[in-house]
């Protein structure tokens, strides 16, 4: 297994599991020692579906996979026609 430092990571592409760009990296939220979620600045057509936010917090839990890209998990976006309470991860 490889291991990145987290400032090998800040700026990376983030997409989700079906192929959806997101955004990109800006930091990591850290817990006693462990990540515990990343602030992600959003780009692409996701930034419609979270109104005047300018990113989310994506809880680790929702990351898929990390390396050249992250892949997170598509349940860690609003659908269109649900509001925005409904986001499992927090806006900012």
């Amino acid at each position: 297994m490889r291991v990145k430092k987290i400032t090998d990571v800040l700026g990376t592409k983030v997409y989700t599991d079906s192929g959806d760009f997101f955004g990109e990296i800006e930091e990591a939220n850290l817990h006693e020692n462990k990540i515990d979620g990343w602030r992600i600045k959003v780009g692409g057509g996701v930034t419609s579906l979270i109104g005047g936010a300018r990113g989310v917090i994506i809880p680790q839990q929702f990351v898929r996979a990390i390396s050249d890209i992250f892949l997170i998990n598509k349940t860690a976006l609003p659908s269109q026609d649900s509001g925005i309470d409904e986001i499992p991860g927090d806006l900012i």
